[in-house]
């Protein structure tokens, strides 16, 4: 790995008496560096489904399209894991930029030049690679997170992080339809978002910080004396001496039961996230009977009840739970196995109750998406935070979302109508319920960096 990448050394601690004013400077400007910064992943993630309508009038089919879009979720996946096991060794504040800057080239070179939209074969690994720049945005968050805020206070502030999805999710087609505007071409849904990311990347480089310990201050567990159950504190020749890629994977990843089975849980809660979402308007307008702009209503609803949703989560789990995220994921999960029902079996003519129903689903589901990337920080030490954090993702997006949502959901819909597709999710609910309850148990003992 290059260099300047590399987690920085421990500087010496600072005087005491600057140490508050310091932290809390520190960790304001580290949560809008990771705020903004994953904010702006979004804006250059989602532009070639956007792009879609103008590359079916050059004749690409949409089978084709779709083989090619199912590269970026399968990369995505995969680099979350592994690009997360290389944050835990890096300095956050040179890899977070760098991915979003390598994701904004790629987005800005399939809109510059006519060749990169010209063959499924070279949009296939273009949109490849920009999946894999997309993975070096969680890991760090995540790594951040854990190193500027305690245990007790997480879910609050990771449930507050979350919703930079969100934002950068709703700005980009606003972004995308301004470049068109502006330059007059669909290809600057591509480049022009790009061309803000680039922008955004080199403001979050002068936000983000690696570590308390990088900038002279005492781990965040010293500064809010709120440790864990389960701490040890390690020696500071232990902290000094770092830790290989196989020595987390085999240490702290591999033998983690609990880490495991949330992970899988993830595929589920993906599965119900993209299954509910993805078809929400072919449903509703097949069936349900609403017209197409009544759907992208809905559809809409259904993103913005996710913010309310997911504060509402972290602060339970911080609040009444005291920083045990499984019981808050459990009761949201059961939930929308209620809702899902209901918008199942609502009768035709009744819009009212499946609006009320996807936003209730929308409202529910992005907090188990959260607390389980929560979750899965607060079940590894802190040097193995961006590998947990992956993990999660590779479930989630590479299982959850590209096998079970798209190919086995449009399968079972093709194959067994509706009906069979929503007892597929109330399916998958229940085994997600069942897998996040076996992670109520706190691990017997973490080491802390």
């Amino acid at each position: 790995m290059l260099k300047f990448l590399k987690a920085p050394p421990g500087k010496p601690l600072i005087a005491e008496e600057k140490i508050d004013k310091n932290y809390k400077r520190f960790r304001l400007q580290v949560f809008l560096g990771i705020f903004i910064g994953y904010a702006a992943y979004y804006l250059i993630r989602k532009n070639f489904a956007l792009a879609m309508p103008n590359l079916i009038k050059q004749g690409f089919t949409k089978t084709e399209l779709g083989f090619a879009i199912s590269f970026l979720a399968i990369s995505y996946g995969l680099s979350k894991f592994i690009m997360g096991n290389v944050s835990d060794r890096s300095n956050v504040r040179f890899f977070m930029p760098l991915g979003l800057l390598l994701s904004a080239i790629t987005m800005i070179i399939m809109g510059i030049f006519p060749l990169a939209t010209s063959s499924i074969l070279i949009m296939s690994v273009l949109l490849f690679l920009n999946g894999w720049f997309q993975g070096m945005g969680w890991p760090p968050s995540g790594r951040t997170m854990v190193h500027w805020f305690s245990i007790t206070e997480r879910g609050t502030k990771m449930s507050f992080w979350n919703i930079a999805h969100n934002i950068g999710g709703a700005l980009m087609p606003i972004l995308a339809i301004l470049g068109v505007e502006l330059f007059t071409d669909w290809r600057a849904k591509f480049y022009f978002p790009g061309m803000i990311a680039i922008g955004i990347s080199i403001l979050i480089f002068f936000l983000l910080r690696d570590t308390p310990r990088s900038v002279g201050l005492p781990s965040i567990e010293e500064w809010k004396n709120d440790y864990p159950e389960n701490h040890e504190e390690k020696t500071e020749e232990e902290k000094n001496n770092g830790i290989s890629a196989m020595e987390i994977f085999t240490k702290h990843i591999l033998p983690n039961k609990l880490l495991w089975s949330i992970a899988l849980a993830n595929a589920f809660v993906y599965l119900v996230r993209y299954g509910i979402q993805d078809w929400a308007p072919t449903y509703l307008i097949e069936v349900k009977g609403f017209t197409e702009q009544a759907s992208s209503w809905a559809y809409s609803a259904y993103e913005i009840a996710a913010i309310p949703g997911t504060l509402l989560s972290g602060w339970l789990s911080d609040k009444v739970f005291n920083g045990k995220r499984a019981p808050v994921s459990i009761i949201y999960m059961v939930l929308i196995v209620i809702a899902i029902f209901v918008y199942w079996q609502n009768p035709v003519g009744h819009p009212i109750i499946d609006n009320i129903c996807l936003i209730s689903i929308g409202f529910l589901i992005y907090g188990p998406v959260m607390l389980i990337g929560v979750h899965a920080l607060d079940l590894v030490n802190k040097e193995a935070a961006g590998t947990a954090a992956g993990l999660t993702g590779l479930f989630g997006y590479f299982l959850g979302t590209s096998i079970l949502a798209n190919i086995v959901g449009g399968y079972v819909i093709e194959n067994y109508e509706w009906n069979g597709y929503f007892i597929m999710m109330i399916l998958a609910s229940i085994v997600s319920i069942f897998l996040i309850a076996l992670t109520i148990q706190r691990p017997k003992k973490l080491n802390m960096n």
